[in-house]
């Protein structure tokens, strides 16, 4: 192949001598005028074989126009009333967004020519959880670089420009597992829409601005490459009737950083030894929007209000402070909060430290719209204390699997208060809490090893063991494989 680049005339002397370093050939085959005219020359030629005015060449080519109109999606809000959390915990480990991606990484080699710092796998049990993959620059040096990716597609059938948000959000807390500084952050954004469906196209247009002009500004990161696929739309026939299917505005964000020392990378591989305590920190501002989120899918409910990017200037805070922490030693793992929420980030470190967790959600439940005792808010009626332990149960599914940006530390208990003092410093604490602790094989107490449990008023509401959540957790990958290898094989494994 070959490539046309224009650059600046005094940089040519550099771009040679990369050329030379690379021995790469390189030809200058002309220069860029202020003037509208097209010449190709040919020394000595009586008549340039090219000599013509650019308007001739290009014409007076039409511009497009579209006529389109924004519309209005509204949904009934989430219903969760008699769901079952131990019923939840199960269907939404096992939906294929959340489930593990085994059955896709290991059909590939993973550490092609050595310069591999992280893959997929994570820990000596190698479970498929890393936020983000780190490749080194070179054999000699501890320079490499970062890259991650973030799509929300299911918000947008709601609200595109809040999906648009939180799929650049996504991929910069997945990014933030490797130490990178934000300025250094580059985006490659590949767009996909219906345009021509109703409303379709004014859904892109508010997207593209809501991260092109907006978002991205705000955080001073540039997505200088990108491609688009506007066709999302299949039609056909069946029984004599014509059916459609027509895909929401779909963002995928690929975001690329390059870091000056890779060992800074964190995993969401729990500690198994010391006494530590899990930090959630919270960007959505206590709120617990569930519209989208893969609980709401296993309930075949879409919800009301989907979760967003409120301020942009928190997601900087974010990265500041964690990379703060980081550079103090005080983060033993680090996991970002996305599809599945609180409990599937929970169980995924859980899993790759093979350690016990118990999560407590009383805080959770108390911030923002939260729970109330009062028998007033219930209008003073008989039953009122079954309608505040339905609240709680509610509440409970809310915090456990809303999928609000954030970001789940673990840290050493010793440290937790100088923790959340830096948080505090870099006005992260209001909206942050500890929200759990391990259960390290170590630990004197039998309690809790090899458990996942959940905490609300001071009572047990959910306990399962570690290793059946993880074959929960597998069970895609088992029956793919079963599917597409020797199903002896995938049994045995």
């Amino acid at each position: 192949e070959r490539y046309v680049m224009a650059i600046a005339p005094e940089s040519l002397e550099q771009f040679k001598a990369f050329c030379e370093r690379e021995r790469c050939p390189f030809a200058v085959v002309g220069v860029a005028t202020q003037e509208r005219h097209l010449t190709l020359a040919d020394e000595g030629a009586a008549v340039q074989p090219v000599d013509m005015p650019m308007n001739v060449l290009l014409g007076k080519p039409p511009k497009m126009h579209r006529d389109v109109t924004r519309v209005a999606r509204t949904s009934a809000p989430m219903d969760l009333t008699g769901v079952s959390l131990q019923e939840a915990v199960i269907n939404v480990l096992s939906h294929p967004t959340v489930a593990s991606k085994r059955f896709l990484v290991t059909i590939g080699d993973r550490a092609v020519g050595g310069l591999t710092h992280r893959d997929q796998m994570v820990g000596p049990w190698q479970v498929p959880v890393a936020d983000v993959a780190v490749t080194l620059a070179d054999y000699q040096s501890f320079a490499g670089e970062a890259m991650s990716m973030g799509e929300r597609t299911p918000l947008a059938s709601l609200d595109a420009p809040a999906s648009g948000r939180m799929a650049v959000a996504e991929a910069i807390t997945n990014l933030l597992a490797a130490p990178f500084e934000l300025p250094r952050v580059k985006l490659s954004a590949n767009w996909m829409a219906a345009c021509g469906e109703a409303g379709e196209d004014a859904a892109l247009y508010d997207t593209v601005k809501a991260v092109g002009l907006e978002l991205c500004p705000a955080l001073g990161i540039s997505i200088p490459v990108g491609k688009d696929s506007l066709s999302m739309r299949t039609q056909w026939a069946e029984n004599g009737e014509t059916k459609k299917v027509t895909s929401p505005v779909s963002l995928i964000i690929s975001a690329f950083a390059s870091i000056a020392d890779v060992r800074g990378t964190l995993t969401p591989q729990l500690n198994n030894t010391d006494d530590t305590t899990l930090v959630l920190v919270q960007l959505g501002e206590g709120k617990r929007r569930m519209a989208g989120s893969i609980l709401g899918q296993v309930l075949n409910q879409a919800g009301d209000q989907v979760p967003d990017l409120d301020d942009a200037q928190d997601l900087v805070k974010l990265v500041n402070a964690v990379n703060t922490l980081r550079a103090q030693g005080k983060i033993l793992a680090y996991h970002d909060r996305s599809d599945g929420g609180l409990m599937a980030a929970v169980c995924e470190m859980a899993f790759a430290g093979q350690v016990g967790v118990a999560l407590n959600v009383d805080m959770l439940i108390t911030e923002g719209d939260g729970i109330s005792d009062s028998r007033a808010e219930y209008g003073d009626t008989k039953n009122w204390a079954s309608q505040v332990s339905a609240r709680r149960e509610e509440l409970t599914l809310q915090a456990l699997f809303n999928e609000e940006l954030g970001v789940v530390l673990q840290v050493r208990t010793s440290e937790r208060n100088e923790v959340m003092q830096t948080l505090r410093e870099h006005g992260l604490s209001k909206h942050s809490h500890f929200v759990g602790k391990t259960r390290p094989q170590s630990s004197t107490i039998d309690k809790g090893k090899g458990e996942i449990s959940v905490w609300r008023d001071t009572k047990e509401v959910f306990v399962a063991k570690l290793a059946d959540l993880h074959q929960v957790w597998d069970s895609v990958s088992w029956k793919i494989c079963q599917q597409r290898d020797n199903p002896a094989c995938a049994d045995a494994e």
